[in-house]
């Protein structure tokens, strides 16, 4: 299963807590299932039927089906720019 660094867990709580359901609300990522393909990355107020969800210390990452599977190996990890932009990168699990 994905999971996250401290950096990305910080940075999806952030982003959550921006929401009106803050509680509820994370990350979606979303592929088309070929892993060539870029990921989509967008905030979402709660998971959609179907998603796998990632939470760990009140981060939450809402995976579609096909892209649960490509990063069941993975780990999301995040930072922010000099210019105030947000990051992702995925590298393999140890």
């Amino acid at each position: 299963m994905l999971t996250l660094t401290p950096n990305a867990t910080d940075i999806v709580r952030n982003i959550a807590n921006q929401s009106p359901e803050p509680d509820n609300a994370g990350l979606r990522i979303t592929s088309d299932g070929s892993a060539e393909a870029p990921f989509a990355v967008t905030a979402a107020d709660a998971a959609q039927p179907g998603d796998q969800v990632v939470s760990q210390e009140g981060a939450h990452v809402y995976l579609d089906e096909p892209t649960a599977g490509l990063l069941d190996d993975k780990v999301l990890d995040a930072r922010v720019d000099e210019e105030g932009r947000i990051e992702f990168a995925l590298g393999q699990q140890a």
